[in-house]
């Protein structure tokens, strides 16, 4: 029988094998650790689900928004104008109330003013734009021949490539232009639904003049908090000063615009010139398109009525390009600052929305519309990202 002593060693070389041989467990982190993680994961994914979710849910909300400002738009049409339009007048309203003046008094005169000036204008605009849409026809048949001289070689070079292909020469007639008339039952079913729409605007304009700041105060009395209060006071006065402000701008520098516009076309002997005045007066508050428009416009104009094809026909087309760019790139930026200038690409792509959902009247009040959406998010918290966006 062996030793126990001597027995040890041999002990120990088992035990050391066989703990090698052994396979090592791995180590478990501590259960609360896990469940943590775990939950960590289920939360972020969760958002990720509630992020495509709202972004699901508002984009159907602004394709909704659209098809609602689409099918109420003539509803809402008279509703934007009535408002741009009251918030123009509003400081005259608001200076006669700070005279002691009732507010329903100085509205009145300015409403009286108004229907007076839009008659005026109707009265002078609507015999020469109806004589030069019924004339159109025939000033464009009797300047086709006094084009012979420029189109005369290309007709040679048609007939000589016709006799070329087919061997015979081939004369082509233009088809007779069909006459434009407008009858007097379109007048009759057309006038009732025009003065409708302009009888509710200046309605609208007129409570908008007495009521307005009422409506406004309400407004502010709902805001719970003295603090609020104030803050919402400060963000209309603000507002309401601002765009009062661009509107009155820009329809000074329009409306100079076209008197100087109707002065030059009366220089250069171009018939009807308060009508194309006019025009111009109203196609600025388009920028960019409404410019090319009326420029193309008094071309057609120039040529139909000029007595020969010379270059001197173009020469007040030329003029009023150059006017237009004077206005664009050197008064209107220095009248109206660096905060009223827009991004031309938010221009065009405002443009091409309101066109879109509204036509002429939404290209019309699209710029009007941005410009104020622009003052009203800076001042708004929360909405500072859409002011920066559109800025120049």
């Amino acid at each position: 029988m062996s030793d126990p002593e001597t027995l040890l060693p041999a002990l120990d070389v088992v035990d050391d094998v066989a703990a090698r041989a052994r396979p090592v467990e791995p180590v478990i982190p501590d259960e609360p650790a896990v469940q943590v993680a775990r939950r960590l994961n289920v939360a972020r994914a969760t958002r990720r689900h509630l992020h495509a979710v709202r972004m699901v849910l508002s984009a159907l909300l602004l394709l909704a928004l659209l098809y609602t400002v689409t099918l109420a738009k003539v509803l809402l049409i008279p509703l934007v104008l009535a408002a741009f339009i009251g918030l123009a007048l509003n400081p005259i309203v608001a200076f006669g109330a700070r005279l002691r003046l009732p507010r329903w008094l100085t509205a009145s005169v300015l409403m009286l003013g108004l229907i007076a000036g839009i008659g005026s204008g109707v009265g002078l605009l609507a015999q020469p734009a109806v004589g030069w849409f019924h004339g159109a026809p025939a000033a464009i048949k009797s300047f086709v021949p006094k084009l012979r001289s420029f189109t005369r070689p290309l007709e040679a070079a048609n007939r000589a490539t016709q006799s070329l292909v087919s061997g015979t020469a081939t004369h082509t007639s233009a088809a007779p232009a069909t006459p434009v008339s407008v009858s007097a039952w379109d007048v009759a079913t057309t006038a009732p639904k025009v003065l409708a729409a302009v009888l509710g605007v200046l309605l609208l304009v007129f409570f908008f003049l007495i009521y307005g700041d009422s409506m406004l105060r309400r407004l502010v009395e709902i805001t719970p908090g003295f603090a609020y209060k104030r803050h919402a006071v400060s963000i209309v006065r603000g507002i309401q000063s601002e765009v009062s402000r661009y509107l009155l701008t820009a329809l000074l520098i329009n409306a100079s615009l076209g008197a100087v516009t109707a002065g030059m076309l009366w220089l250069y002997k171009v018939p009807d010139p308060l009508l194309w005045g006019a025009v111009a007066m109203f196609a600025n508050f388009i920028p960019y398109v409404g410019a090319i428009v009326t420029t193309a416009l008094l071309a057609v104009v120039c040529m139909l009525y000029a007595s020969d094809a010379s270059l001197q026909v173009f020469l007040p087309v030329l003029t009023f390009a150059g006017i237009t760019a004077v206005e664009g790139n050197l008064i209107t930026p220095f009248i109206q600052g660096a905060s009223m200038r827009l991004s031309p690409i938010a221009i065009l792509l405002w443009l091409l929305v309101w066109g879109w959902l509204w036509g002429i009247p939404g290209a019309l009040l699209a710029v009007p519309m941005l410009t104020c959406t622009k003052l009203i998010c800076e001042r708004v918290r929360g909405w500072e990202w859409f002011a920066h966006i559109v800025q120049r």
